[in-house]
C-alpha cells in the first residue's frame, strides 16, 4: 500500500502544479489588465520578491497535488465503510489544503476568511463527492442488470 501511495503522490505532484498554474492564468485573465499574476501580492511581500514567492507556491502546489493523489488510496480500502473512507479522505485533504491555502495567501487571514474558506472547501468537496457517488451507483446498477440478465 505504501508503494501505491508513493506512486500516486509522484503522479499527483505535477498535476497539482499544473492545476495551480492554470488557476493563476485564469485568474490573470479574469483580472483583465493584460498582466500575468503568478502569485498574490501578499505572498511576494512575505517572501521578499516575486521569484521566491513563485518557488514557494510551486513547492506548495507540488505537495498539495501529491497529498490529494496519495489520499485517493483511501477509496480502495474495501474493509472500510463509505463513511469512514469519506471522513478520512476529507480530513487528509483538509489537513493538506488549509495550511497551503493559508501560507500561500489563497484565503484572507481572518476569522471570516477561514470560515469562508472552509465553507467553499466543504461545498466543493460535497459537490464532487455526490457527483462521483452518483456515477458509481449508476455503474453498479448497470452491472447488476447485466448480471441479472445473464442469470435468466
Amino acid at each position: 500500500m505504501k508503494k501505491r501511495i508513493l506512486c500516486r503522490a509522484l503522479t499527483g505532484a505535477p498535476i497539482g502544479l499544473a492545476i495551480s498554474t492554470a488557476i493563476t492564468i485564469f485568474s490573470s485573465i479574469i483580472y483583465g489588465d493584460g498582466n500575468y499574476y503568478p502569485v498574490v501580492p501578499a505572498l511576494v511581500e512575505q517572501c521578499g520578491n516575486e521569484i521566491n514567492a513563485v518557488v514557494a507556491q510551486m513547492v506548495a502546489s507540488l505537495l498539495y497535488g501529491a497529498v490529494w493523489a496519495g489520499a485517493s488510496v483511501i477509496w480502495e480500502m474495501d474493509d472500510w465503510s463509505l463513511l469512514r473512507q469519506t471522513v478520512t479522505h476529507l480530513l487528509a485533504g483538509s489537513i493538506a489544503t488549509f495550511p497551503v491555502a493559508y501560507l500561500m495567501y489563497w484565503m484572507k487571514h481572518s476569522i471570516a476568511g477561514v470560515v469562508v474558506y472552509f465553507a467553499i472547501f466543504i461545498g466543493i468537496y460535497v459537490g464532487i463527492w455526490i457527483t462521483l457517488y452518483s456515477r458509481a451507483k449508476r455503474e453498479v446498477t448497470k452491472l447488476n442488470e447485466k448480471v441479472s440478465l445473464q442469470n435468466r
